[in-house]
């Protein structure tokens, strides 16, 4: 019962669309009607850089706070098993939240900001180096997406290295997390290998 009760409300906090709140609020648009149409804060940046940045914290606190509740539902340090698992669940359906929110007919952003914000709780080292690869990547190609790709990629994969995971379910979890977000990058990827993806700083065509 407490492990529907954590995926339920950690999936109704990571479907909050801080994106389109904050730019239907400020600007009165629907930024899904614009740029990539993602809720995210790499496309609400084109509409205001500090309703991105905005849209980045409170998409990254969103999934904080779905792990910071698992913790307190379980009532116990994330050390051992289950409630490491709990941790590691609450995290996925954040950014199952993200990706697919109940208030916007499921169509919701790219879950990287989500995802940081849950996975610095469970993993904080392994999201240190992973967000380390994601800015060496975009600063080298001037690709957002690209670093994205790459860094979430890389992330299951630190932590399998860093031993900072409890239990192989909880590995799973955060493995499962970072392909559902790889495959919501599937336009984005079709357009780099076209060749046709825009870059950092470069004027959306």
């Amino acid at each position: 019962m407490r492990v529907l009760l954590i995926a339920a409300m950690s999936y109704l906090l990571g479907s909050i669309p801080f994106g389109y709140l904050l730019v239907r609020s400020f600007r009165g648009e629907d930024v899904r009607q614009s740029g990539s149409g993602n809720i995210g804060a790499t496309n609400v940046s084109r509409k205001s850089p500090v309703l991105g940045i905005l849209t980045l914290l409170l998409d990254a606190g969103k999934g904080s706070a779905a792990v910071l509740l698992a913790m307190y539902l379980n009532s116990a340090r994330p050390n051992a098993h289950t409630p490491f698992r709990a941790l590691s669940l609450a995290a996925l359906f954040a950014v199952i939240g993200h990706l697919f929110p109940v208030w916007l007919n499921f169509r919701g952003g790219k879950g990287v900001a989500t995802s940081l914000g849950a996975f610095a709780i469970i993993a904080p080292k392994a999201v240190l180096i992973a967000a380390c690869i994601f800015a060496v990547v975009v600063f080298a190609f001037r690709y957002v997406s690209l670093g994205s790709i790459i860094s979430v990629t890389a992330f299951p994969v630190i932590v399998r290295l860093l031993h900072e995971y409890t239990g192989w379910i909880s590995l799973v979890f955060m493995g499962v997390a970072s392909l559902m977000i790889v495959i919501k990058h599937r336009q984005n990827i079709r357009r780099l290998l076209a060749g046709t993806e825009n870059r950092l700083g470069a004027k959306r065509t």
